[in-house]
């Protein structure tokens, strides 16, 4: 294990402890009343796709999983890293926009509002995209044969698909205010989608 893998282990686990009360608050929205949540295994596969992803990645901290590359690559694994924390921060920063609207699962709860201040503002989906961008880092990070794929053949068309689920929901219930806000934002990126 070296220091780059080290470090990883160290954002994953700050990350990991800023997401609890995430966690939290996600199967109490769960548990609560709602307005609507459909019936889809887009509401527990793309969460499960990411458990095994972080499992692995726990895994790939200590050398499982991963190759091992001449020190001249370290100057790629260290920027993954620093996109790895920048990214980890982010997410739990747009589930904490969302205050208490959010939710694990793909619903719309009895006092729902429709977020589009702070990173809203510009990117309907940023939890998805910093998780994507965080398991990608990592997993170049760690140098990880394992959660690289995984990532961009599995997570990355499941997010996709949840989101359009998301979106789906939004218009039924927010109708033109959503609409609007769809024109002046990305779907992933910025002014994208």
């Amino acid at each position: 294990m070296d220091a780059i893998n080290i470090f990883c282990g160290i954002v994953l686990f700050v990350s990991m402890a800023s997401n609890l009360t995430g966690a939290k608050k996600g199967l109490k929205s769960s548990i609560s009343q709602h307005k609507e949540k459909p019936k889809s295994y887009l509401q527990k596969y793309p969460v499960n796709i990411s458990a095994i992803i972080l499992v692995i990645t726990i895994v790939g901290v200590f050398d499982i999983g991963t190759i091992k590359l001449d020190a001249k690559y370290d100057v790629y694994r260290l920027i993954s890293l620093i996109l790895f924390a920048i990214s980890s921060y982010m997410q739990v920063f747009s589930y904490k926009t969302l205050g208490e609207n959010y939710s694990q699962e793909v619903v719309i709860l009895k006092n729902h509002k429709l977020i589009t201040t702070k990173v809203y503002k510009l990117v309907r989906h940023p939890q998805y995209f910093f998780q994507i961008v965080s398991d990608l880092c990592v997993g170049v990070a760690l140098v990880s044969y394992i959660v690289i794929p995984l990532v961009l053949l599995v997570e990355l068309p499941m997010f996709i698909l949840r989101a359009k689920l998301e979106e789906k929901l939004l218009l039924k219930y927010f109708g033109n205010e959503f609409i609007l806000y769809k024109s002046k934002s990305g779907f992933f990126v910025p002014f994208i989608g």
